[in-house]
């Protein structure tokens, strides 16, 4: 795993085909991270990847090829890639993160976001591994932002509470874990749907038909390739300094609610905005949500960790293949 490793590769020429055995270098730091085949995890694997770590993601409805198919509910297999992969650093996103399917699967979600990061976490104790465990704004009450990493807190929804209880969890069975609190993300989506942001692109693109968004709740969307970077720049800050674990917070920096970010993704495909009705009333369907819970970010920031991409950069980058009528592609970008 370590060094140079015999690797084979088809080469293809007209009419002929070959399987040739060629030597691969192996980069020493070794990573394992779950939830791979999420929108966040396949942002971690490719920061690590790119940056001459050996990543090993592990997913489980869609980890086949590419991933390890793992499941975080049965211990022995969890224990089995962790001790036969040996990882300096593991980064924990495997998470039911949808409140709302939260709240009517509570058992469930608590066994993945509860039961399996305390196992996760034993097993990296076990062998010397820095454990990265992803958690949430959603811990915090929304009540009295911006919230330090010290703050008490105080979840208004059962995925808080999971998230909370994994934290916990995490800690109890891993002194020298890290806990990284995130906000709402977007990124490099499969589909649109795979994030709460990117949703929104289908009622910003048919303006023929009016749409109510949200105007109360205030968010701070987070570009997953940013958390990504975060995250590998905090694993090679603990291998040369163990005294970094505890909790964390890491966040984007403009202030949006879903509407203002609705008409953001407008403005920047040049798309009208006027049938974005905005909706000032706190949301009555669904799991509670909390009105503002801003992360202070300055502990990482004092260590020299960060990284932020501006949102229309960023949200650009990542809904441009989704766009619907490809004559708006010359006025965005030449």
């Amino acid at each position: 795993m370590v060094g140079r490793e015999k690797e084979f590769s088809i080469h293809f020429v007209p009419g002929h085909c070959q399987l040739v055995e060629e030597e691969v270098n192996v980069p020493s730091r070794r990573v394992l991270i779950t939830g791979a085949t999420g929108l966040l995890g396949r942002a971690v694997y490719k920061e690590f990847h790119q940056n001459n770590w050996h990543a090993v993601g592990c997913g489980f409805r869609r980890a086949r090829p590419k991933f390890e198919h793992v499941n975080l509910l049965d211990a022995n297999a969890v224990h089995h890639i962790v001790y036969d992969f040996q990882p300096h650093v593991i980064v924990h996103c495997a998470a039911e993160r949808r409140p709302d399917v939260v709240e009517n699967q509570p058992d469930a979600a608590a066994q993945l976001n509860v039961d399996a990061s305390g196992n996760l976490a034993k097993e990296a104790a076990a062998i010397g591994a820095f454990l990265i465990y992803i958690s949430s704004d959603y811990v915090f009450d929304g009540t009295n932002p911006p919230y330090r990493e010290e703050d008490i807190p105080s979840p208004l929804n059962l995925y808080g509470k999971t998230k909370l209880e994994g934290e916990k969890a995490v800690l109890e069975n891993n002194l020298g874990a890290a806990v990284l609190r995130i906000p709402i993300l977007y990124g490099e989506v499969e589909k649109l749907e795979e994030s709460s942001v990117t949703v929104m692109f289908d009622k910003v693109q048919f303006s023929n038909k009016s749409a109510n968004m949200d105007h109360w709740q205030q968010r701070f969307p987070t570009h997953v390739k940013d958390v990504a970077s975060v995250c590998r720049q905090l694993a090679e800050k603990r291998m040369l300094d163990p005294s970094i674990k505890g909790t964390f917070h890491w966040s984007g920096n403009e202030q949006m609610t879903k509407y203002e970010m609705a008409c953001a993704i407008a403005d920047a495909f040049n798309l009208p905005s006027s049938h974005l009705r905005p909706i000032t009333d706190s949301p009555v369907l669904g799991a509670q949500r909390p009105k503002n819970s801003q992360l202070d970010c300055s502990k990482l920031e004092t260590l020299g960790i960060g990284q932020r991409t501006p949102f229309r950069i960023g949200i650009k980058e990542s809904l441009w293949p989704f766009l619907i009528d490809k004559r708006w592609r010359q006025t965005v970008f030449h």
